[in-house]
């Protein structure tokens, strides 16, 4: 009896080599990838695309309630609604995007296990994707300050900046949590106590200022701390980060990144087989 035919997929070492070339000559379906997960995020859904807005701002009614008028948090001169909504537009994002990322990977499984391709592209599909609902709700936001009378500054400039930051910090946690999740799945049962402790880590209901000097250093290690003030600068006109948190943020995103890039490509080949 004939052995039978194995046929092994494989990147091949050439393809291993370059990782950013072996990306560009797969872009096309990083594109297909990010389109397919827009056409089903609201499939079958009432209310559609508006859930983009209703998530953040039942948020922002919630703690307008609790930590604005009850608590009494201050907001940096801001009316609380918009010193919230501002905070947590990105918030949202990056919080949508890690949690699609870390299980992105095992939500596809069926096309992992059958055909070779970077496995990059599926994180960085499910990391792309929550933008689209980012600026549904940064307009929003827009709707807000004109209500409550709050102008938009020069520093709107570096807000492209402060977006690409949540981005890159989205995708360097999240290439982390997807890998670790193929092989422990108990990565999706920490999930939510992970997203949970970084927002109260994360000035979303509060501002910086009530940071004690001495911990805005470690406090800083933290990116979204500088996206979130960023956007609250560019937006709204509350103080902007320090150049020691930016600086700070910026150093732990490249770190991260560099780390789980090399991870995920490290583990990369046993995908198919674990999954």
């Amino acid at each position: 009896m004939a052995d039978p035919i194995v046929t092994v997929i494989d990147a091949g070492v050439r393809m291993r080599s370059a990782a950013g070339r072996e990306l560009w000559a797969f872009r096309e379906l990083l594109y297909f990838l990010v389109w397919r997960d827009l056409k089903v995020r609201y499939k079958q859904t009432v209310l559609g695309a508006a859930w983009a807005l209703i998530q953040p701002f039942a948020t922002m009614v919630v703690f307008s309630l609790f930590f604005g008028r009850l608590a009494g948090i201050p907001s940096d001169g801001v009316p609380y609604p918009v010193f919230s909504y501002a905070a947590l537009v990105p918030w949202t994002y990056f919080s949508t995007a890690l949690a699609g990322g870390a299980s992105s990977l095992t939500g596809s499984q069926h096309l992992i296990s059958k055909v070779y391709f970077p496995r990059l592209l599926v994180p960085m599909a499910a990391i792309i994707t929550p933008l689209v609902d980012a600026v549904i709700a940064l307009g929003l936001l827009v709707v807000l300050m004109v209500w409550f009378g709050v102008p938009a500054g020069w520093p709107l400039l570096w807000l492209p900046g402060f977006a690409i930051l949540a981005v890159l910090a989205a995708t360097a946690a999240g290439l982390w949590l997807a890998a670790l999740n193929v092989k422990y799945r108990d990565v999706r049962y920490v999930m939510p106590f992970l997203l949970q402790f970084w927002m109260f880590a994360t000035p979303v209901a509060y501002p910086t200022s009530i940071v004690p000097e001495a911990w805005r250093g470690v406090y800083g290690l933290n990116p979204m701390v500088t996206v979130i003030e960023g956007f609250r600068w560019s937006l709204i006109g509350t103080p902007a980060p320090s150049v020691e948190m930016v600086v700070a943020s910026s150093v732990s995103v490249v770190l991260l990144l560099a780390g789980g890039v090399w991870y995920f490509r490290r583990m990369e080949s046993s995908f198919a087989d674990v999954i």
